[in-house]
């Protein structure tokens, strides 16, 4: 069910330690409120992306949208908002009608034309993709010269790598998810190796050095999304960023 969206007004500071303890004490309420998480979730998230990219006006893609509540979240902030999902379901979760303006589609081969966008927008949906260098390279595609690109992804080695299988993925993705169907009588959604996959810190940044130096993007930022501004240098550190990051969020801009 859908509630008000929470006043982004009236959160803490971007970079503060009081979001970054918001955010902790809310990730628990996925499964018990999904609504109050995902609409605290998505009024954070936009307040983010305006940080780099007034929103109003602009036309805006969200790969891997889900039920809504982003949409809810841009659409206040201005932005004519586009949803596109792989999967009709995810459309439709926790009693969520089908939010408008939304397609069905795969981020690997996304269904819009060269440079069709102001500000290609993706969270949390990079791990779950087999090929994210594709993904990642299809979200410039579409993105106008001058247009903005937010992607932002749970990387593997973190604690939550594993989603609800978490921490045995530090054992093995298979290992995991098959613990998780013998103590839950059911497969995990985000199954190893179909719907999950092993997404590093170091893999996208290679990406990201690789783009820019053929001068297809332009760093805007590249930061642990969820962690206050004074622990910015842990992507900065070999090996411990594969852990402690969390949340790898990427802000690129298109050249114009």
């Amino acid at each position: 069910m859908s509630r008000p969206l929470p006043d982004p007004a009236a959160l803490p500071p971007l970079g503060s330690v009081a979001r970054s303890a918001m955010l902790l004490r809310a990730f628990p309420l996925e499964q018990t409120d999904p609504a109050a998480f995902y609409s605290l979730l998505a009024a954070d998230s936009v307040r983010q992306v305006a940080h780099y990219q007034p929103l109003a006006g602009l036309t805006l893609l969200d790969v891997g949208g889900g039920p809504g509540y982003f949409a809810d979240a841009f659409r206040a902030a201005g932005a004519r908002y586009v949803g596109l999902d792989a999967d009709v379901g995810e459309l439709s979760l926790h009693g969520r009608s089908v939010a408008r303006d939304t397609v069905l589609g795969s981020g690997l081969q996304l269904p819009f034309r060269d440079g069709a966008l102001d500000v290609c927008y993706s969270s949390n949906v990079l791990e779950h993709v087999p090929q994210p260098e594709r993904m990642a390279d299809e979200m410039v595609r579409v993105t106008a010269k001058g247009g903005l690109v937010f992607l932002s992804y749970n990387n593997w080695l973190a604690p939550n790598g594993g989603h609800e299988t978490a921490p045995w993925h530090y054992l093995g993705g298979r290992y995991a998810a098959d613990r998780y169907a013998s103590r839950q009588g059911k497969r995990p959604k985000n199954e190893y190796g179909t719907s999950l996959f092993r997404t590093s810190v170091a893999q996208m940044l290679r990406w990201t050095r690789d783009r820019q130096r053929a001068g297809v993007v332009q760093v805007v930022d590249v930061r642990p999304r969820y962690h206050p501004d004074w622990a910015r240098w842990v992507v900065a550190v070999p090996g411990l960023r594969e852990v402690v990051t969390w949340n790898l969020a990427l802000v690129l801009r298109v050249p114009l």
